[in-house]
């Protein structure tokens, strides 16, 4: 009896009732069109991502990393399609929570909205302190200095003090004022811009996608500029190697590169402020996504060809290659697109988390006060309150390294889940589908993978084997260190062997397949201590769940 109310779903008909336009309609602005959720995906795309993770992810696989850009956008492109398919059955906020509870169930809808908390507010912090970084460096072009103690987080400038080594962490460290025995370091401009985004996405979607819209037109025109002059410094000399760490390296750089695909998912939180949202929805997230994958491309050409790959291991790199080549006008131009691009995606994601929670809290599974519409902004004001103090505090606490790969992995296991749920979902019927066709709505285009799939893995499988011929006896060696660390891969080939077998039995549809498998085999990138703090994070998940979520759930009341 527990486990089948575990499992227990949420039908389509009730979703639309509650979050559509039925008697339960959430109440919020209808203001969003095609070109307004484009833009509010490469708002979020382009970013962190952009000017700061692209660094380490080309550090780590040298010009190649363009190959994992690639892969990147293929998996995201087949989970775009997933999301484009559950936005056009079910056009309500919530993104991978709602599909989840669809299809798998309450427990596993649950677990994503867990994990989604890691994409939206704790991938919010990494951006925070991106942004920080570049601002201050704005400001010390106008010779305006902050305090080194009030531009660094307290952990990264002890690391710095008990590794020796740092200038930033060190003066910070050595000149910040103590109280009661306490050294007051914190990153100021990070905690006011958060403040500042908490306040705009609190006063409405209008606005918020009014400033969205002014800050893509001029991040792209800048990036143009810099991939247009960055062009004239290229030596092709340092495209050689290509892949200078080999393939590992390459997938070494995951989660950076990953990192910057996130925010396309945060479209799909805003159904019901879209005007024709099961229409105009696949559209804004495809669109986006195309759009920012030929940016990443040509970018990551651009700055492996202007210096070494070596020289990019840095959380500023744009601002680096032209430091480096003596282009000291384009630092000024860089920090200015740097700061406008994290400021829309500061934005976007914190409009994203509100509306999650406002959705859990809706289904019974977070306290009602998260679902609460402001009577005059028509916002979920509480819940965005929460969303600003879950991104601040943080921010005195913690750095910007483990928040990227935690980030990550919970945004890869949202997708996985949101591809399994369209495999899951019940074939609709000739007048539905349809229905779907004359209203313009999106349909994933449906192909058997009986054969094709099978042949794909033993395609793959061939030619691993014979360009890697020491791949597979590694991954199955048995020793302490190979074991731990190939853990993920082993599953992956189980998963691959499995999911061959049912498309064969079961006439599985190929394009969420690919999409499963796809983000499955990036989630192999991740270390093994990334799965360790995934893992804690999921278990505080399940405790709150259970003591709360499991009794209060309008399912388990009805």
């Amino acid at each position: 009896m527990l486990l089948s109310k575990l499992f227990r779903k949420k039908s389509t008909s009730i979703i639309l009732q509650q979050g559509g336009d039925g008697e339960e309609h959430s109440g919020l602005n209808k203001v969003l069109n095609v070109r307004d959720l484009t833009f509010f995906g490469i708002a979020a795309i382009i970013g962190g991502g952009t000017f700061s993770a692209i660094g380490n992810a080309c550090f780590s696989g040298g010009p190649g990393v363009i190959f994992l850009y690639i892969i990147c956008a293929i998996a995201c492109g087949f989970t775009a399609m997933c999301y484009a398919e559950f936005a056009s059955r079910v056009p309500v906020s919530g993104s991978a929570y709602t599909y989840a509870y669809v299809s798998f169930g309450e427990l596993f809808a649950w677990i994503i909205g867990w994990a989604l908390i890691m994409e939206y507010s704790i991938g919010n912090i990494y951006i925070a302190f991106s942004w920080s970084g570049y601002f201050t460096n704005l400001l010390d072009s106008f010779h305006l200095h902050l305090p080194e103690w009030l531009t660094i987080n307290y952990k990264s400038a002890q690391d710095a003090f008990v590794a020796n080594k740092g200038t930033e962490g060190l003066l910070a460290w050595k000149n910040a004022p103590v109280i009661g025995g306490l050294k007051i370091i914190f990153d100021l401009p990070a905690v006011i811009i958060n403040l500042l985004i908490t306040y705009l996405v609190y006063r409405g979607t209008k606005e918020s996608r009014n400033f969205s819209n002014v800050m893509v037109y001029i991040k792209l025109a800048i990036i143009f500029l810099i991939i247009i002059v960055g062009a004239f410094y290229i030596d092709i000399d340092n495209w050689t190697p290509f892949m200078p760490n080999g393939f590992s390296g390459v997938m070494g750089g995951v989660s950076a590169v990953f990192f910057a695909y996130i925010g396309f998912d945060a479209v799909s939180t805003l159904a019901e402020e879209t005007k024709n949202p099961q229409r105009d929805l696949p559209k804004g997230m495809i669109y986006s996504l195309a759009i920012c994958t030929v940016i990443f491309i040509v970018l990551a050409l651009v700055i492996t060809g202007m210096v070494s790959y070596q020289l990019l291991g840095v959380s500023d790199p744009l601002a680096e290659i032209f430091a480096l080549k003596g282009v000291k006008w384009m630092l000024f131009i860089v920090s200015i697109a740097a700061v406008v691009a994290m400021t829309s995606v500061l934005l976007v994601f914190q409009m994203g988390q509100p509306r999650i929670w406002m959705t859990m809290s809706r289904d019974g599974l977070m306290p009602k006060k998260f679902s609460e519409i402001h009577p005059k902004y028509k916002t979920p004001g509480f819940a965005t309150i929460v969303t600003g103090l879950v991104v601040g505090i943080p921010i005195f606490f913690t750095d910007e390294n483990f928040v990227l790969d935690f980030t990550s992995i919970g945004t890869l296991f949202a997708f996985v889940l949101v591809c399994g749920g369209v495999l899951l979902l019940s074939p609709q019927s000739e007048s539905e589908l349809a229905e779907r066709a004359t209203k313009g709505k999106f349909r994933i285009p449906y192909i058997n993978a009986k054969y094709i799939f099978p042949l794909m893995c033993l395609a793959a499988f061939g030619m691993v084997q014979y360009y890697l011929p020491t791949f597979f006896p590694d991954t199955f060696r048995y020793s302490d260190t190979f074991f731990t660390t190939n853990i993920p891969m082993l599953v992956f080939i189980t998963l691959c062997i499995v999911m061959a077998i049912l498309s064969f039995i079961k006439n599985l549809s190929l394009i969420p397949l690919l999409g499963l498998i796809s983000c499955c085999y990036l989630l192999t990138g991740m270390a093994v201590s990334n799965w360790q703090w995934f893992g804690i994070w999921l278990l505080i998940g399940l405790v709150i769940y259970f003591l709360f979520g499991y009794k209060n759930s309008n399912l388990n009341k009805k």
